[in-house]
């Protein structure tokens, strides 16, 4: 048994042969001291770099006055302040919180809450949507096979719309938002009528699906249905949320006010926390009794939490996120240009996909995955998604990232991809 992988499950493999032991900024390193420029970031959780001083402080001062809170027996003073610092950064009328670890158990939360608070059973998410992988959120993710695999039936009450994939259906921007909204508007005529229908759900960037944004004229369509049948559109920030893209939110780019968002990932720099935001009083139409979970709102991951929210404003890291997301872009578009087998190039900000293509242009797995390990061995750990194999390949990297890494990550890339051909 290798020693990478001691008595792991087998089923949980890794995407790469590193064994980290320590990490510093964007940098992780393993056994031998060999270094990795990580643009994975824990799949967009270590938001501000590995072991950031002021975040490790934070966590160091917590642990050594207060672990655990349970906040269904007891308050604590970081949850308090973590709570007003959100409702800050929120959106339209979001001001009350509910805690979880993961972003799976968020959403669980977030389903909950739109079933209760309407009355109406049925949810519409959009194709190529991932949740998570607990069964309420599972059953509302449609990014790809082996996720669901084997654990049919689903729950019921979840009805997918087509998403606004121009690259997909091989039509502009206009084209593409007039069939999906259209195609909306049958399922709202036929089998889940408004009436029934508690909410839709959506990410403002697809994530495992392949880094697909959506676009402002899809967003105002579907806030515009919301208002018109009384509905509630639920915006997973999961993983585009906390800078990630550029503007605070995912859905800043588009113009759009949600009633829900659900957050977590790189929220607190890589402790568990998960948060849903709503108003005090679409909450309270919740049921008694069907909000907590134990370790949620863990006083540590909260303090964590605050200190991220503080390094992402004072470092100035959502315009950073800004500024090396178009440099990044203008890399990866130059080298489609060159390189035919990009077949695309598609994201915001710090979360950008290149999406490998064989010679007829067929989603190519394979050669993504050459790509990572070609990549792996110069250094630079990056990371897949899609649902053809993985055949994206995901450029993640920390909101802290300099314009030298950049540059750097996209000459060893373009030099993985002449040794893969």
């Amino acid at each position: 048994m290798s020693e990478h992988t001691g008595r792991l499950s087998p089923l949980l493999t890794q995407s790469s042969d590193i064994l980290a032991v320590r990490g510093e900024g964007a940098y992780l390193y393993d056994q031998r001291g060999d270094r990795y420029l990580d643009f994975s970031s824990g799949i967009g959780v270590t938001s501000t770099g590995h072991c950031h001083p002021t975040v490790v402080e934070a966590a160091q001062r917590q642990a050594a006055e207060l672990i655990h809170g349970q906040y269904a027996i007891v308050r604590h003073p970081r949850i308090l302040e973590l709570s007003e610092r959100l409702g800050e950064l929120m959106p339209g009328r979001i001001d009350s919180f509910l805690y979880a670890n993961a972003g799976t158990e968020a959403i669980e939360a977030a389903l909950r809450l739109c079933r209760q608070a309407t009355g109406r059973p049925n949810m519409i998410v959009f194709r190529g949507g991932f949740h998570g992988r607990t069964m309420g959120a599972l059953s509302m993710t449609t990014s790809s096979a082996p996720i669901r695999a084997g654990l049919q039936p689903m729950m019921g009450g979840v009805v997918v719309a087509p998403f606004p994939d121009t690259y997909w259906y091989g039509w502009d921007e206009e084209t593409t938002n007039r069939f999906c909204l259209r195609e909306l508007d049958h399922i709202l005529q036929t089998y889940s009528v408004p009436k029934e229908t508690a909410a839709m759900l959506v990410e403002p960037v697809q994530g495992e699906s392949g880094y697909v944004p959506a676009n402002r004229g899809f967003m105002q369509g579907l806030r515009e249905r919301c208002d018109h049948h009384g509905m509630l559109l639920v915006l997973d920030e999961v993983q585009a949320g906390n800078g990630r893209t550029g503007r605070y939110w995912g859905h800043e780019h588009f113009d759009v006010i949600p009633d829900v968002v659900v957050t977590a990932k790189g929220l607190a720099s890589g402790f568990p926390l998960s948060v849903v935001g709503a108003s005090a009083e679409l909450m309270s139409r919740g049921w008694p009794g069907s909000q907590g979970g134990t370790y949620g709102g863990n006083a540590v991951a909260c303090a964590a939490a605050l200190a991220t929210l503080a390094v992402i404003r004072e470092e100035g890291l959502v315009e950073n996120a800004r500024e090396r997301g178009e440099q990044l872009r203008q890399h990866l578009t130059e080298l489609s240009r060159r390189y035919p087998e990009i077949g695309d190039v598609r994201g915001l900000g710090l979360m950008h996909g290149t999406y490998m293509v064989d010679g007829e242009g067929k989603p190519d797995g394979e050669r993504a995955a050459r790509l990572l390990k070609a990549a792996e061995r110069s250094g630079l750990l990056l990371i897949r998604c899609g649902a053809y194999g993985g055949q994206v390949v995901r450029w993640l990297p920390p909101l802290i990232v300099t314009a030298d890494q950049i540059d750097w990550a996209a000459k060893q890339f373009e030099e993985a991809l002449q040794q893969t051909r």
